[in-house]
Parts: structure tokens; sequence; C-alpha cells
């Protein structure tokens, strides 16, 4: 058996029927020309024919009296007839309507007796497409390790037809596992104390320095306005989603000397400030966001590497351009303040973090409490290669991520070749109008490219890498 961090058991205790804590991602794919007409039916059948699925999605949690307390994995046979689901959308499928059965699937949580996976092939797009919809639970992967699995899921080989090279993951080896002497059951839990007391001293150390600053995310946190995404949410979700132009990103990046991540971030705050401003919902103080940082993990396990920290979104400000240089400031000072800490002492902040949601999401008050922040915005990187699934191309991979009671809207974002897919899922009962994100999130690129003095595009181009999405 394999015990469960404690950031990943975090996230398994604050799984409820209103707040399910898995992850997923909507992929689309163009069928290859030469493709026959049960091309879907034969995917489907390859991958149940092989694993696919790495460490721990081929084990359960441990039943027992103790089972919820300690969570640990224990190994499982899976049922590919279970998780891997064949559907297929009235034909001719729209986006609309893809867009409406991912939301829908999504809403609905994982069944915890068993590993903690689905993945769903999808035909009937238009457009001779296909979709595929997977979710997984957070206690189980994160973005940075969806990442990873998906590239080892498919190929950079068009030609490969197989359906069973590098996008298949081989099966584990099961080994005996024998009962833990006293010593080992009592060694293993004190060695893992002393590391978190270690990360607790230097913790305290950096927290004096985190604290200096206008600039300090730290001290933003104890700012965060509550706004209409801080309500209580309810089972079902929505998602909206964009293609942004990643060159059209660079080039604003380049011209003001931040990141692209600093650029989505300035995209999303416009489009915030734009939308708030439209539901008379616009706070006097910017909106803050809860960015996480993937951590490295020596060992190459699964489950949750990663930290946050705290980022305003500029909504006070009018100027896209202004917004830009003060996120830029922020996030620089945020990730320099993480970088510099021990791995322990990372660990205990995200731990920190993390503690009072889960506290508040278990006992019912989260919605009550004020906010630590007002969404998360997070950002990952696919592949800069086209991938493809026995010889299928895909087209983008648009993140569909999970909410906790009283955070009613995430945003999630994939980099893939030249764009970076945007997702937005909201309650489906909090956030009106929601694909109205999407839209105002592919408009606001635009002004920021205006605002830092960047020639716009002509409104064809600008259509074609800007204003595609989807929403449910």
């Amino acid at each position: 058996m394999t015990r469960l961090s404690p950031i990943d058991a975090a996230f398994l205790r604050m799984e409820s029927k209103r707040t399910p804590m898995h992850v997923g991602a909507m992929m689309t794919f163009k069928l290859p020309d030469d493709a026959p007409a049960d091309f879907c039916q034969r995917l489907v059948q390859q991958m149940r024919s092989q694993p696919f699925m790495p460490d721990p999605f081929s084990s359960r949690l441990a039943h027992g009296r103790f089972g919820r307390r300690l969570p640990v994995w224990e190994d499982s046979e899976v049922d590919m007839e279970y998780h891997l689901r064949h559907s297929a959308l009235p034909f001719p499928g729209g986006e609309k309507e893809l867009g409406v059965l991912v939301a829908r699937m999504h809403s609905h949580p994982l069944d915890l007796s068993r590993p903690l996976w689905e993945c769903h092939v999808i035909e009937g797009l238009e457009g001779r497409r296909f979709a595929l919809y997977f979710k997984a639970h957070h206690c189980a992967i994160d973005g940075v390790g969806a990442m990873r699995m998906v590239q080892n899921w498919l190929s950079r080989d068009p030609a490969d037809r197989s359906g069973v090279g590098p996008w298949t993951v081989l099966a584990r080896k099961r080994t005996e596992r024998g009962t833990p002497t006293l010593r080992e059951r009592v060694a293993t839990p004190a060695r893992a104390a002393a590391t978190q007391v270690r990360g607790l001293q230097d913790l305290v150390r950096n927290l004096t320095a985190m604290m200096q600053g206008d600039d300090s995310s730290v001290r933003l946190a104890l700012q965060v306005p509550r706004s209409l995404f801080n309500q209580r949410i309810s089972q079902q979700r929505r998602l909206g989603t964009q293609i942004l132009s990643l060159s059209r990103l660079r080039a604003i990046a380049e011209a003001e000397g931040v990141t692209v991540n600093d650029v989505l971030l300035a995209v999303v705050g416009g489009a915030f400030r734009r939308y708030l401003t439209e539901q008379d919902a616009l706070p006097e103080r910017s909106l803050i966001a809860s960015v996480p940082m993937g951590l490295a993990r020596a060992d190459g396990s699964a489950g949750t590497a990663a930290v946050g920290f705290i980022t305003p979104l500029g909504t006070e400000l009018d100027d896209p351009a202004e917004r830009l240089r003060w996120i830029h400031r922020v996030t620089a000072r945020g990730k320099h303040d993480l970088s510099s800490m021990p791995a322990a002492a990372q660990s205990q902040f995200a731990l920190l973090g993390i503690a009072p949601l889960l506290l508040g999401q278990v006992t019912g008050v989260l919605p009550k409490l004020p906010p630590l922040f007002n969404c998360v915005v997070s950002n990952v990187v696919l592949s800069k290669d086209p991938l493809y699934l026995m010889g299928a191309e895909l087209e983008a991979m648009y993140p569909v991520s999970f909410l906790f009671d009283g955070y009613a809207l995430n945003v999630t974002l994939v980099g893939y070749r030249d764009a970076v897919a945007v997702g937005f899922l909201g309650c489906r009962d909090a956030i009106p109008s929601l694909q109205k994100l999407a839209i105002y999130s592919g408009e606001a690129l635009s002004e920021l490219e205006a605002a830092v003095g960047l020639a716009p595009r002509k409104p064809a181009a600008k259509r074609r890498t800007g204003s595609r999405r989807r929403a449910s």
C-alpha cells in the first residue's frame, strides 16, 4: 500500500457531492483522411485492450475503518468497460452540444470505491472530428502530471496507426508486499514528522521576508474583496472555452519585458473587469487570483506537487497596460519568494494555504468565511509539436478543473502548438452568462495589444485566432 501525501489527502477529504475534487480535459481530434466509418469504435476497442493508465490509476483507495483518515492506495483490478466509455452526439454535433455534454459529465463525482478516473470517447462532432473527455481525482494527479500523462498517450508520428504506441502506458509490475514490521510502522511516520517540523521552521523564517513590500503576495491575501465569484455553489457546472494566439501573447510579453503567463493573467483580469461591470458587481479593490506553481517531484510519484501564490488581476485599473505591469511586479516577486524556499518549506506553505479551505469545506462554513482569493488561474503547457491518436490530429485540449465551495469560478489555460486554450469552469447556478467570459477574454487580448502600442490584427485574422469559443 502507498500512503497519500498530506496535500493529496486534503483534496480527498474535501470531496462532496456539490464539490467533486476531480480535474479533467476535453480534447478534440480531426479524423485522418482515410479513417473508416467505425474509427471511434476501433479506437475504443484498442484502448480497452491495453492498460494505458499509470500509477495510481490501477489502484483504488483502501477501504476500512481508517481509510478516510489515513488514506492509502491498494492494488485493484481495472474494469475497462466501466472506466472507458463510448458516447455520441446527435449528428451533426456542434461545439455547444459538446460543451453541454462535457459539463454534465464533469458535474458528477467519481466513484471513490473504484480507481479514480474515467475516459469518454465522443463521436459525432461536426467537421469529421471526435472528442475525448478525461477526468481524474485531484488526489491522484495535478495539472503538470496530467500534461505528462497525455503526452505519453499521444504520438508525434501521424503515420502511427497502431494505437498501442507511445500513448499506451505499460502496466506496472505488481510486487508482493510483505506486512510491515512494527519498527517500520513507527519509523516511517516519525521520519515524515521530522521533515514537516524542519519545513515549518524554514517557512516561519521565510514568511517574515515575504510580508515586506507593497508587492507582497502574502499582504495582498489580507485584502481580498468579496465578489460575485465567492458564493455557495451547487453541483452542476457550466463550461466556456476560448482559443488565444500564442504569437500575439508573446509579442506583448516581449514588448513589455514580462512573461506570457503575466499577459494571460492580464487578459483574464480585463475579461473579469468587463464582465463584473456589466453585472454591476465590480469591487473597488482588485480581484485576487491564486496561481499554482508546479514543483519538482524527486521520486517521480503521482499526486499533487504544486504550491500557489497570490496575485492581483488589476480589475480596478482601466488601463490594460498598467494592469499588466502591476501583475508582473507581483508575480515576479511571488515566484522568487517561493523558489527560494527549501522543498519542505514549500510543502508546508502549500498546506498552510489549503488548510482553511479544507476546514471550511468540511464544516460547511467556507462560503461564509472571508475569501482567501477570488478564483484560481492556472497555466500549463502540453506540447509545441502536433500530437496524434491513431493518426487523428489533436486540435486543442480544453482544461476542465474543479471548484471549492465559496469559489464559483476556475480558469485554467493549456498551451499547445501555437495557441493557448482557456477553460472557464463555473457553477451553473452562481455565474450568469458564463460564455461572456470566453468572449471577453478574446477582446481583452486585442485591448491589451493596443494599450502596449502593438498594431491590432485585421478583423479576419482576429476572428480566426481570438474568437473561437465554446460554452455550455
